[in-house]
């Protein structure tokens, strides 16, 4: 396989001895190559800004700065990289140490994470994260990740994403990324709106985190099939799994998620499983 061709991967973690492991691992890949290692986030956004990886999985806790405000600052300069190089053309994989490479499309981040941290997927999410996994998952599921992620899709691990949806549930309130086109109106205005609940979701007995009743308009353009196939998204299932539970072809479910996200106005998978908890699908 060329060096065009292959997914460049950027590993952003604080402990070497976890980073030699993902990299001897993805090294083992005919088409991936790590292209770069940091121990900090200040380290990851550097490499992420003169290499241009495909990939970068990132760590959340790291000294200086966490993988949170890292992610932030790495989609944020790509997403206007991008804007102002629309034309550019993917380069071959280069070292640590080589050159700027320029690249057709956006670097996704992969946040990795442990149950103990589970606090934090809100803000990946926010931060523009392309999904998160935990690290005791299997190499063969971190390797197809990185490569659904390459192609422009998202990953949530299911066992967080349950997590994920009892602590919203938990809350009273969602706090995710804005999808849809009132989704930021929606947000700001949440906890200006008392009125729009009865009380019974307060959290410790006070409104100020009462989960107002709200529905996103760009809900009502999808049809009761993409609803279905949405909300097997928001509950972690792959879209084989899907396909296999609803009955319907692989490239069905593909082509139903491609007009999801297009309706909802959402980045990705894991935006849509916010989009669907802040409509109460889930």
């Amino acid at each position: 396989m060329s060096g065009n061709d292959r997914i460049r991967v950027v590993i952003a973690d604080d402990q070497e001895l976890v980073r030699a492991g993902f990299a001897m691992v993805i090294g083992s890949q005919p088409d991936m190559d790590v292209v770069g290692q940091a121990g900090d986030g200040g380290r990851a956004v550097a490499l992420a800004e003169r290499l241009h990886p495909d990939v970068v999985l990132m760590d959340v806790r790291m000294p200086g700065m966490d993988g949170i405000e890292a992610t932030r600052r790495i989609i944020s300069t790509d997403t206007s990289t991008d804007t102002d190089d629309a034309g550019a053309v993917a380069g071959s994989g280069t070292s640590d140490a080589g050159d700027e490479t320029p690249r057709a499309h956006a670097t996704r981040v992969i946040i990795l994470t442990t149950f103990d941290l589970d606090e934090y997927v809100m803000a990946a999410i926010n931060a523009g994260a392309s999904g998160f996994l935990l690290k005791d998952t299997e190499p063969e599921t971190l390797l197809n990740s990185i490569r659904t992620v390459f192609r422009g899709d998202a990953v949530i691990a299911p066992s967080a994403t349950k997590r994920l949806i009892e602590r919203m549930f938990a809350d009273g309130r969602a706090s995710g990324p804005a999808t849809g086109t009132a989704a930021a109106d929606h947000a700001s205005a949440g906890s200006q709106t008392p009125d729009d609940s009865d009380g019974s979701d307060a959290s410790n007995g006070s409104d100020a985190h009462a989960r107002p009743v709200y529905t996103d308009p760009e809900l009502e353009l999808l049809t009761d099939r993409e609803r279905e196939v949405l909300v097997e998204v928001a509950h972690g299932l792959s879209n084989q799994e899907i396909a296999d539970k609803l009955f319907i072809s692989l490239p069905t479910v593909k082509t139903h998620v491609a007009h999801i996200l297009a309706k909802i106005n959402a980045r990705d998978r894991v935006q849509a499983v916010v989009f669907a908890y802040d409509n109460r699908l889930v």
